[in-house]
């Protein structure tokens, strides 16, 4: 391999990948990032993917995790959100970054986007110690339960609507290191595959019938992403509308209430927003709809914990995936850029700042 000085990186690649990157090549960092491929068959369009795909590409990082040093997982655009967001929770403890990232043009194309996404992702992954699961796409590297697709014909296809991108791939890679998300944590890595399938998205619209929300909300149904309007709202002179999410918590549904908008978060400072509150939902703050989803499949497929502790656990910003409510919340350091440029410059660790009650 000769005697420049050399930190050997492997990647483990879900999907095709056979021509993009040498082995012998060395980045601007002098790490020479050597990987291994493993292919899936069949292969899947992403629209078919199901919370099964997720568990097996779950279960393959855990497998070879103490082995490499990083995963890029190549995925179909339609769904990429969705599996981010997943694996995002799925993985606990996670110290390594697990990167997922494709094209919207067939790399067998002669102008596609797959080989830039790829490189970008591979160096990134190699180069950078980065332990989240991230969506790298466009240029731009983001935290992967901050992801949607907004965007079925161009290059740029995904937002992070709440939260800057982690990294940009310019003519160098610039990290923005205040914002990647730390776990904080010594215990070892684990991925947990139980995921509940009884839930679902349901979108408020002007005229939605009692009878519509009465029938998504039957069993088997655990659990509802609710998407509001603006900061959280839903009709409060709808009586029949709140009588029925009501009666969904009192069987025990919980339900998550997220905003329809592209940025912004859910608060209760509008009589509109709070008579949801006062019905059970539990505020999704600024969660997409993807990761509020992926959150409450996680959540509610742990059996140990009663209804109530599943509720508070949603509330709680587990992957970096939310902004805490700031209204009686207790915030902890992750919780707030702010209080993370104070800290900083006050050379403060996060391991030394415990959950702070108020500002």
């Amino acid at each position: 391999m000769g005697v420049v000085l050399e930190e050997q990186f492997n990647l483990k690649i879900f999907t095709i990948c056979v021509f993009l990157l040498s082995h012998y090549s060395l980045s601007k960092q002098n790490k020479r990032i050597m990987y291994t491929v493993i292919e899936y068959s069949p292969l899947l369009d992403s629209c078919n993917m199901t919370t099964d795909d997720w568990a097996t590409i779950g279960k393959d990082i855990e497998k070879h995790y103490e082995k490499y040093d990083g995963f890029v997982i190549l995925h179909g655009t339609d769904t990429m959100a969705y599996t981010a967001s997943a694996l995002s929770f799925m993985c606990e403890h996670l110290g390594k970054p697990v990167i997922l990232t494709g094209s919207q043009v067939p790399i067998y194309e002669m102008r596609n986007d797959g080989r830039d996404n790829l490189l970008g992702a591979l160096l990134i992954a190699g180069q950078f110690v980065i332990p989240e699961v991230c969506l790298y796409f466009h240029h731009k590297l983001y935290r992967g339960n901050r992801v949607t697709k907004v965007d079925a014909g161009s290059f740029n296809a995904f937002s992070s609507p709440n939260l800057p991108a982690l990294a940009n791939a310019e003519v160098d890679i610039k990290i923005n290191w205040d914002t990647v998300w730390r776990a904080n944590t010594t215990v070892k890595f684990r991925i947990n595959t139980q995921m509940n399938r009884n839930v679902g998205l349901l979108r408020l619209f002007p005229g939605i019938t009692a009878e519509t929300v009465r029938a998504f909300l039957q069993p088997p149904m655990e659990g509802i992403v609710l998407e509001t309007y603006g900061s959280g709202n839903a009709p409060d002179n709808r009586a029949d509308l709140l009588e029925e999410f009501r009666k969904a918590t009192e069987r025990g549904v919980i339900m998550v209430n997220c905003t329809q908008c592209l940025r912004g978060s859910v608060t209760t400072s509008y009589a509109t927003g709070k008579a949801l509150s006062d019905a059970g939902l539990v505020a999704g703050c600024d969660m997409t709809p993807e990761a509020a989803l992926s959150k409450l499949s996680y959540v509610l497929a742990k059996k140990e914990l009663t209804t109530q502790e599943k509720r508070k656990m949603l509330s709680r910003n587990l992957r970096g995936e939310m902004i805490a409510d700031l209204e009686g919340a207790k915030l902890t350091l992750s919780d707030s850029r702010f209080i993370q440029v104070i800290a900083k410059s006050l050379s403060i660790s996060c391991k030394e700042v415990r959950p702070l009650n108020t500002l």
